[in-house]
């Protein structure tokens, strides 16, 4: 069950519409890497988790990425202005100019519509909490691009906002991954040799990466400490 809060999870203000930003904020509203691929991604991936710490943990994060969703929508909103001026578009899309009176459209920057397929849900609860680690590590980045490429104080104001919650969401999905080390697909990481060898494909050249007596995971040490001995072999 959901329930909406009218009041905005920040206060989203501009100094000035600005179209062609509006259009370039769309990429954190209707594309691979925004705020409804994230929502939609972990709700889905939080029906199958038994753990109900991690499962709430799932479902807090994507009700929060929906009210990021809103202050987006909010902000691209009011950079669009009261009238339609599809030549102050000079770049993206111009859909909300021709099509939808302003209103904010769930595409990309390229108008490109939003799909399911941005979404990745395994079962695995190691794979899924590593997916979402990446999506909240490639969010941030995107913020920060477009963070650069607006001088209005407001709406920078508010992707340090938005930013700094992604960083947050990415602490809390990797102290999730340490709580389920040594399950699902993490179960007896790298203790077979084949998991351990590195091909060297690169040459000629010696930046070769080096794999040379690797540790085995801290998990994997009854201790708790790094340096355990693995196990002879999987379960």
């Amino acid at each position: 069950m959901f329930f909406h809060d009218k009041n905005l999870l920040e206060m989203v203000r501009i100094e000035r519409p600005n179209p062609n930003y509006a259009a370039m904020l769309s990429e954190q509203l209707g594309g691979p890497q925004g705020e409804l691929k994230a929502a939609m991604q972990y709700i889905s991936q939080s029906f199958r988790i038994q753990d109900k710490e991690i499962k709430d943990l799932f479902m807090d994060i994507a009700a929060e990425e929906l009210s990021h969703m809103e202050m987006v929508a909010t902000c691209i909103n009011l950079l669009n202005g009261h009238d339609v001026q599809g030549p102050t578009v000079s770049s993206g899309h111009i859909e909300a100019q021709v099509l939808t009176g302003l209103s904010p459209m769930l595409v990309n920057a390229s108008g490109v519509p939003w799909t399911a397929a941005y979404v990745n849900v395994t079962g695995d609860l190691a794979a899924d909490l590593l997916s979402n680690i990446a999506a909240e590590q490639r969010a941030k980045v995107v913020y920060e691009y477009l963070h650069r490429q607006i001088n209005d104080r407001h709406v920078r104001q508010m992707i340090d906002f938005l930013l700094n919650r992604e960083e947050a969401h990415n602490t809390m999905f990797r102290q999730a991954l340490n709580k389920i080390q040594n399950t699902g697909s993490n179960r007896d990481w790298g203790v077979d040799e084949d998991a351990r060898l590195y091909f060297n494909l690169s040459n000629p050249g010696n930046n070769n990466f080096s794999v040379n007596n690797p540790h085995p995971p801290a998990f994997q040490n009854p201790n708790g400490q790094p340096g355990g001995h693995p196990h002879p072999g999987r379960h």
